[in-house]
C-alpha cells in the first residue's frame, strides 16, 4: 500500500443497525455490503483511548457508513497525555479478553493517541498477530504548545514508534501527513551517531490520505436570503489557545468599535482552564451576542449553526476542520486562515492571509451575501460519507490482507 490520496467515489447507500455504546461495544452492522462494495464483510476492532470530539464523530460515522462488523474498545476523553503513555497496556489486556470471549478479528484500527508499538508488542507476546492500522487525526510534531515544553518530544516519539509498528497509516489531510513526515525527518536527524533515516521511506510507503467522512443527514439548510437582518458570525471551536480566540475576539472588538453591524454565536467545548479572553468577550460584545457557550444537545447545536451566515476560524493548527464544514453545511460562509489543512478544503476566496482578518471580516459582513445551495453542496459534498466510504472499504481490505504477509 503505497503513499496515495484516495479520492471520494460515487454515492453508496448502507443500511445499518448499531447498539448503544458502552466501554466495550459490539456493533453488528447488517448491510448489503457485497453488492455495494465488492468486498467481504470484515470484523474490525476499533481501539480509541480518547473517545470524544472528532475522534468519536469519526468512529460513529465509520460504523454507520461501512459494511463491516465493528467492535469498539474505548476510554473516555480525559488527560490525552496520560492516554498516550498508559492506555496501551490496558487496551492490550482488554483486546486479549475480547478475542478469547468472542473470536478473532480481521484487523484493528487505533488513533494516534495510542502507543501502538507497546499495544502491538503485548499482543505479539501473547501470540496474537493482528493487522493494525493507525489513523492520525493529528500529529504531535505539528501541535503548537502554549509554552515551551521539554516533554514535547516524548509524545512525538510515541507517534513515530506507533507509525513504525503499524501495518498501514492513514492521515486526515495532506497537511497532516506532510508535517508528520517533516517532523520525523527533523527528529531522526538528532541521532548523529545512528542512521535511521531509512525508516522515513518506510513510513511514506505505507501512508495514505483519507479525509474523515462527514455525516450531513441532519444539517441540510435552506439557501440563505440576503435582507435587512444583521449578518451572524459563528465561532464553533474548542475554547483553547491553539484555536487562537484572542485574534478572533480582537478583530470583533475593532469591528464593533467601528460600528459594523453583526450578531455573534459562540459555541465549542470549554474546560476548567479556559483562555481569559472569553470572559472579556462576553462582556465587551454583549450587545452582539445571540448565544455564548457550549451546547450539549446536537439538535440545538445545529439549530444555532443554521442561524449563522459566516463561520470564522483563527486556528493556529488545523489538521482537517470538521467544525467549519459542519457550519458550512448549515449555511455559513467560511472564512479561514490561508494555510494549515484549509488550503486543501476551501478555495482561496474563503481564506485570509495573516494580519488581514479585520479587513476580510469587514468585507464579508458588508457584502452580506449568504451561500446558495449550490455553493453549500459544492464545498461540503466531497467529504460526505457517501463519497468517502469506498476509499475506506478498500483501505480496510488492504489492511486485513497484511495478515497473510
Amino acid at each position: 500500500m503505497g503513499h496515495r490520496s484516495l479520492e471520494p467515489h460515487g454515492p453508496i447507500t448502507f443500511i445499518c443497525t448499531t447498539g448503544e455504546r458502552s466501554r466495550i461495544q459490539v456493533s453488528g452492522i447488517m448491510t448489503d455490503s457485497g453488492a455495494n462494495t465488492g468486498q467481504k464483510e470484515l470484523r474490525v476492532l476499533l481501539v480509541e483511548p480518547y473517545f470524544g470530539g472528532s475522534h468519536r464523530v469519526f468512529l460513529q460515522g465509520l460504523r454507520n457508513a461501512l459494511g463491516h462488523d465493528f467492535v469498539e474498545l474505548t476510554l473516555p476523553p480525559r488527560k490525552w497525555k496520560m492516554r498516550m503513555q498508559l492506555a496501551a497496556p490496558w487496551m492490550a489486556a482488554r483486546t486479549l479478553e475480547l478475542i478469547e470471549a468472542t473470536g478473532s478479528f480481521d484487523c484493528a484500527l487505533c488513533s494516534s493517541l495510542l502507543d501502538a508499538a507497546t499495544y502491538r508488542s503485548l499482543l505479539c507476546k501473547a501470540g496474537v498477530r493482528l493487522p493494525l492500522g493507525v489513523y492520525f487525526h493529528e500529529n504531535q510534531f505539528a501541535y503548537p504548545n502554549q509554552v515551551p515544553d521539554p516533554q514535547t518530544y516524548q509524545f512525538s516519539a510515541l507517534n513515530f514508534t506507533s507509525a513504525l509498528a503499524a501495518d498501514a497509516l492513514a492521515f486526515n489531510s495532506g497537511y497532516n501527513l506532510n508535517t508528520f513526515l517533516t517532523g520525523v525527518e527533523h527528529y531522526l536527524g538528532k541521532a548523529v551517531d545512528m542512521d535511521v533515516t531509512d525508516r522515513l521511506g518506510e513510513l511514506r510507503r505505507k501512508s495514505t490520505i483519507l479525509y474523515p467522512g462527514m455525516e450531513y443527514s441532519s444539517m441540510d439548510p435552506a439557501p440563505g436570503r440576503p435582507g435587512k437582518e444583521s449578518p451572524v458570525i459563528v465561532w464553533n471551536h474548542r475554547w483553547e489557545h491553539d484555536k487562537d480566540p484572542d485574534t478572533f475576539f480582537q478583530a470583533l472588538y475593532e469591528l464593533s468599535d467601528a460600528g459594523v453591524d453583526f450578531r455573534l454565536i459562540v459555541l465549542g467545548r470549554s474546560f476548567a482552564r479556559r483562555p481569559r479572553v472569553f470572559a472579556e468577550a462576553a462582556r465587551r460584545l454583549r450587545d452582539h451576542i445571540i448565544h455564548f457557550g457550549y451546547v450539549e444537545d446536537r439538535t440545538a447545536y445545529l439549530s444555532l449553526l443554521k442561524r449563522g451566515t459566516l463561520v470564522v476560524s483563527t486556528a493556529l493548527h488545523e489538521f482537517f476542520g470538521m467544525a467549519v464544514l459542519e457550519a458550512v453545511r448549515c449555511g455559513c460562509r467560511p472564512l479561514v486562515p490561508d494555510g494549515l489543512a484549509y488550503r486543501e478544503i476551501f478555495p482561496g476566496s474563503c481564506r485570509y492571509s495573516a494580519g488581514t482578518l479585520v479587513k476580510a471580516l469587514g468585507q464579508v459582513l458588508g457584502a452580506h451575501d449568504p451561500l446558495s445551495l449550490e455553493e453549500i453542496f459544492g464545498l461540503t459534498e466531497p467529504y460526505g460519507w457517501p463519497r468517502m466510504a469506498r476509499a475506506y472499504v478498500d483501505w480496510f481490505a488492504d489492511l486485513s490482507d497484511t495478515a497473510t504477509v
